[in-house]
């Protein structure tokens, strides 16, 4: 691992249509972050939610937001830098194999 990976969680305040009785994207930040930190102990890593409604101005950032909006994508929708792993109901295995093929390892 040369740098910390970012992972970013898009969502909204509302629980999007398909995903009645699940946690909110919020709710899916925190237990992704808790889960995480547990797996990869004193391995860094940052984490990002973004709104969809409100996205921070950046073209790439923006452009995500309004393909969710636009029900490309269901949310919450999790990517490990660039890479999509997860949308509606994330599961932590897609997201843990994306982890370390960038040199996270698991912790004892």
């Amino acid at each position: 691992m040369t740098k910390p990976v970012t992972l970013s969680v898009y969502g909204a305040e509302t629980l999007c249509t398909s995903c009645v009785n699940m946690p909110s994207a919020k709710d899916t930040f925190e237990w992704l972050e808790a889960a995480l930190k547990r797996k990869y102990p004193e391995q860094p890593f940052n984490m990002r939610y973004i709104d969809i409604d409100t996205p921070p101005r950046q073209k790439d950032t923006e452009e995500l937001a309004e393909r969710i909006r636009n029900d490309e994508f269901f949310y919450p929708l999790v990517l490990v830098e660039d890479v999509i792993v997860g949308e509606g109901n994330p599961h932590l295995k897609d997201i843990y194999e994306e982890m370390e093929k960038r040199g996270y390892v698991a912790g004892s």
